[in-house]
Parts: C-alpha cells; structure tokens; sequence
C-alpha cells in the first residue's frame, strides 16, 4: 500500500459551506455533444453497436430474467409473501446497468419489443419501490431493519444506476415513470443524509455522478449539493461507529484523505474511477477547482505509474484495484473491465474541464483496447478480468456471478456517440476518429458536419463541413499521443503526452491550410461555407513500445501498436505457441488483412527469431519463421490460447511452456 502524507486527513467534519456557482461553469471549456445527437455510419464501431443491440442485450435480457434471479426479486418484494432475496446483494444493479443499457440502444435502434421489454421490468422495479421511496430488494425481503446501516453494502450504488437508468431512459423515450420512481428514492435519501442530518460515505462510489445527471434534467440544485456532499463526507474517518463488509482499509473505498486533498490512486479501480468522474462533475458545475487540482494528480499517479499500455487500470486481483507504482504484471494483470469503462467515463470529463487532448488519448487507448476487450467479437461472451498475457488458461465466460462488466460494457458501446466530438459556442471539437454525422449550432451558425474514415485501420479522415450560411468558427482536431512521435521511455507505456510541434498536412478544398496548435489539437478558424471538406492523414506505421525501467516485468521486453491499437501474439496464428517469439530492436512489422472469425482486421506480420524446444527437451534451436499479431482487443475468440502483449528481445527471456 503507497504510503501517504496524513496532513489534511483529520480536517474537521463540519467545514464552511460551499458556494455554488452553477451558472457560470467557469472551469467547463467545452461541453461533449450527446450520443443521441450523433449518427454514427462507421465501419468499425457500427457493427459492434448494432451486435451490442442484438446479441448483447439479448444475453442481458436471458441472464436477468432466466438463468439469474435478478427480476425475480423484485416480483418478490411486490408480491409481499415473506420470500427470502437469492443472489448478491448487489444485484439490483446489473438490473439497472442492463435498462441504461438496452435505452442507449433503443435511440440508435428503435426496437417495439425492447422498449415493451423495458417498460414490463420497469414496472416491476416500480412495483417494489417502499412507500418511503426506499428500493433495495435485499434488504427489504431480508433484513427491512437494518436498512441503512452498513456503508459497503451498495444500497446507495445500486440507486446510482437506478438514475442512471431513468434519466437515459427518459431521455430515450420520453417515458418517466422510472425516472419518477428514481426521484422519489433520492428525495428519500437526502431526507435522510447530508449537513445536519446524518454522515455517510459510500461504499462504492456511483451516486455522486448519478446524482449530477439527475440534477441536469431536473434542475433541482439539492442533487448536486448532495453530491457535493458525498464527496466532502471522505477521508474525515467518519466509518468510526459504522460497520463494513468489504473494506478492510480506508484506503479500499479512496476514503484515507479528503477528496479535494488526494493526490495518489488507491484501492478498488472503478470505485475510484466512479468517485473522480463525480467529482469532475461537480468541479464543472461549481466551478471549484480543488476538485480539479486533486483530480490532475491523481490522474498523473494513474497514467504515469499504474495504467497499462491498453489503457487497463488495476493490476491486483485482491482487492479488483491498485497495489504499488509500476507493480503491472502481465499473466495476473487484473485489469477489470469495468474500470476501464470508468477511464472512459473519467478522462471524457477531464477534457471538457481542461481542454487537452492527452486526456483523450488515454480514453482512446482505454476504449479500443482495455475495454473493448471485455466484449466478445460475438456480443454474447465476456472478460471479467483482462490479462496482459495468458499461457491459455484464460477464456471468455457467458456470464458472471457477479455481472457488473456485461451491462458496463453494453451500455459504454451504446453510447460511443457521446465522445467523438465535442463544443462550445465558438467551435467543435473532433475528439474521436469514428464514422459519423452530427448538427450543431455554433454561435448563430447551424452547422452540419460528417466524418468519414476507416479509422482504426488507416489514418485517413474527411470532414464534411456543411453551415447553413456562411460562418466563422473553429474546428479542433486532436493529433493522437500516439501520432506525435515515436513513443520514448517516459510515461508507464512509453507515450509522450507533451505537445509537439508537428507537422500534419492538413487541406482543406484541396489546398494545404496553415494552423496552429492548441492543448494538442489543430485548432482550424477560419469563415466556412457550406461544401467546405477538410482533410487529413495520420502515419499508422506500426512501431514498438518499451516500458519505463521501473516496470521489472517488462524488462527487455517491447510491445506492438499500430494506431490507437495495441498489438499481440496468439497461439492460434503462430503455431500454438506465444512464448518462444523474440523481437529484436528495429523489427519491421508489415500490415496484412485479416479475418478473425468475421472480423475483418489488419494484423501484424514479421520475420523474427522463435525459440523451438526438442521433444524431450534436451535441446533448444531458433530459427526466423513469419510470426502475426493481432489486435489484442480480438483476442480469445477462437477458443483457449497462449498469448502475450510484452515480448521479449532477448532469448534469455524466452519462457515457453513445455
């Protein structure tokens, strides 16, 4: 466990009240244009979309109602016939992310069937709903009297997805009897907690960002006061006199320091991911910024010496979180799902409070790679945990006990619109490389703009800009990390996040513009008219990655990424075998189309050593063989298989199963 300054930990609880500042947004630069606004048309996410709105959900829907008991518990509480809860205490959840979910869906695929299937769960969940505005269905079938009286036991996480769910659902349908249901709950809880009634801190982080979201539809300020609240209830020791369950240490639950005074990650990954995306939120709407001061060191302690080169966060498996700086194994990497969701969730707000693409390029590594693997190419298996390495014992799974990284990964591929662009009145911000069509109003100017691109797979991008009258305003493109220079040892997977000046052709209407650089973006200002096409093209030469010194396992080992894709090696393409591959400084890897099932990729083909133990062992021999990687995020779709990201040089370092 990191070891930490205790100043400023035993602040006094009751602290001078905060001063809202809600109308002025003075931190916010821009703000992320809604999913709902976006037509996404792209080869590479559209089919995963559209699989997410079939196969996916139709697992969620089959795990939820069939194989698991999650809605039978609360048919259970509506019933009142003294039935006992089955399953975890937390279940209700899954319940939740599975409705915000399957309403992200129904606004890019219109569904009767889903929307009737919606309506028939939120019913229920609606049914079970105490007279009081309490909903929890563990402890109102199990132990109605102890509601309320152990932080860890998620009743306040579990209502954080219940808003989350209400608001996407009314804003997807209109329909708000769920987001009804979601207001009486928090009305019911505030009622209950906050300055002069009684202290809380949350078990699992959740309900502070939820409770932004509820207070942006409703415009009731008591929301974002309570979340303000949360957040100010940690690291004041105010677990004295509770009880928990599942944390051990205050640093588990990020509870060992006030928020606005941590500067180091610890404990539960998407715990912490949750609590730092809420806290950005209310930074964006106070306009506090010892929020924002707390958040860029954390965030800095994250991305420097705890993140993987996939974007994946929490290497240890015993507490789903962070251990030591630079402790990132590869076999036993953790790396859950979920708290990779979360980098998403958190890095989209640090952009629109900052205005600085590296925030971006860390939620581009998290989405394409430590994310996107926790989803089969199929839709309907999943990983829990995603591993940098596996000697074949790793396979997807249909299903978890507990299922939080199905319905997570779901309803963060339903929603891709929101993080590809970005605005403000003077400008648009084109964060993301994705296939899509979105108007905007920028200042008094209706702007209709489409990308097209083949991104992941090549660097081209077009940009359609299209005013309904001519216009002056800008266009901010980000230049990837990843695009800026070769990668240099510095940053925990090698990535350089300083601006560099470079030079990137950039035409518009054929000509070459000149531009100036902003917070890593070309900033493009100038008057446009309609038919105005901008375009430009970012090198996707594969190159090698090498990790900073202090990463012990990553010694004389290098990684392959091409783009915003980190690269491996799998059994199935390299003769059963990922152990015994050597690559030697200067390799050059050459793009080949592939097909892994029916995913059309680009993998990675380069003549280099491979290691050849004898049958009995007596003997080893090496020889050059083609070798292909792929993108990692495709990996463990063709059944159990050796793989590894990190590669050795040399071949002493070589370790291959016998």
């Amino acid at each position: 466990m990191k070891n930490f300054l205790q100043a400023g930990a035993l602040l006094l609880i009751g602290c001078a009240s905060i001063q809202f500042t809600t109308a002025q947004q003075s931190l916010v630069k821009m703000e992320p244009v809604n999913f709902s606004q976006v037509t996404i048309n792209d080869k590479f996410w559209k089919p995963k979309i559209d699989i997410v709105a079939t196969k996916t959900l139709e697992a969620c829907i089959y795990q939820t109602e069939v194989a698991t008991p999650r809605i039978r518990n609360f048919e259970k509480v509506a019933r009142k016939k003294g039935e006992k809860h089955e399953g975890i205490f937390y279940d209700d959840s899954d319940v939740f992310k599975a409705l915000e979910a399957m309403a992200y869906s129904l606004k890019t695929h219109p569904d009767t069937a889903m929307e009737n299937k919606c309506d028939e769960w939120i019913d229920k969940i609606a049914a079970a709903q105490q007279p009081d505005g309490y909903l929890n269905t563990f402890y109102t079938l199990n132990e109605p009297d102890k509601r309320y009286t152990d932080m860890s036991m998620h009743e306040d996480y579990n209502n954080g997805h219940l808003i989350e769910a209400a608001v996407a659902y009314f804003n997807a349908t209109g329909k708000r009897k769920l987001l009804d249901v979601s207001i009486r709950w928090a009305d019911h809880f505030d009622g209950l907690f906050g300055p002069g009634k009684r202290h809380w801190v949350t078990g699992h982080q959740e309900l502070e960002l939820a409770l932004v979201k509820l207070y942006r539809i409703t415009n009731n300020d008591k929301y974002l006061k309570l979340s303000d609240w949360l957040l100010g209830e940690r690291g004041h020791r105010l677990a004295k006199g509770y009880t928990w369950t599942d944390w051990k240490d205050t640093a588990y639950a990020q509870d060992i320091l006030p928020v606005k005074a941590q500067t180091q990650i610890t404990g539960h990954a998407v715990r912490a991911m949750y609590m730092y995306t809420g806290a950005a939120d209310v930074a964006a709407l106070t306009g506090d910024e010892d929020y924002m001061k707390a958040m860029k060191a954390v965030w800095e302690d994250v991305v420097y010496r705890n993140m993987y080169i996939t974007g994946g966060i929490g290497s240890a498996g015993s507490n789903e979180g962070f251990s030591q700086d630079y402790d990132l194994p590869n076999e036993q990497a953790y790396c859950e799902t979920c708290a990779s969701v979360g980098m998403v969730f958190w890095n989209q707000r640090m952009n629109a409070l900052t205005g600085e693409s590296k925030y971006i390029d860390v939620l581009e590594r998290s989405l394409y790679n430590g994310a996107l693997d926790g989803l089969s190419l199929s839709g309907d298996r999943f990983f829990y945990g995603n591993p940098l390495a596996s000697r074949g014992q790793h396979a997807r799974r249909e299903w978890f006990g507990t299922a939080c990284c199905p319905a997570n990964i779901a309803r963060l591929v339903a929603s891709l619109g929101n993080y590809i662009y970005a605005k403000n009145d003077g400008g648009i911000w084109v964060n993301l490389f994705v296939g899509s069509e979105t108007k905007q109003k920028l200042g008094k100017t209706e702007v209709n703009l489409k990308m097209e691109t083949n991104y992941p797979w090549d660097g081209n991008v077009k940009l359609n800009v299209d005013p309904v009258k001519k216009g002056k305003f800008k266009i901010y493109v980000r230049v990837p990390g990843w695009s800026k220079a070769q990668p240099v040892p510095g940053d925990t997977y090698s990535a350089n996040f300083s601006v560099i000046q470079m030079l990137l052709p950039v035409m518009v209407n054929g000509k070459n513009l000149s531009y100036e650089m902003e917070n890593g973006y070309i900033v493009l200002d100038r008057e446009w008219k309609k038919g105005d096409v901008v375009q430009f093209s970012f090198n996707m030469n594969p190159h090698l990655v090498s990790s900073r010194k202090e990463i012990k396992q990553n010694e004389d080992r290098v990684a392959i990424q091409r783009g915003p894709l980190v690269y491996c090696v799998e059994g199935i393409d390299n003769d059963s075998k990922a152990w015994n591959i050597i690559i030697p400084s200067g390799t050059d890897f050459k793009p080949t189309n592939m097909k892994v099932i029916d995913e059309s990729v680009v993998a990675l083909e380069a003549n280099v050593p491979v290691v050849t133990v004898s049958a009995d062992g007596s003997s080893i021999s090496t020889a050059n063989k083609k070798i292909t990687a792929i993108p990692y995020y495709a990996w463990a779709n063709r059944g159990r298989n050796e793989m590894q990201i990190w590669l050795p040089t040399k071949i002493k370092d070589v370790k291959i199963n016998y």
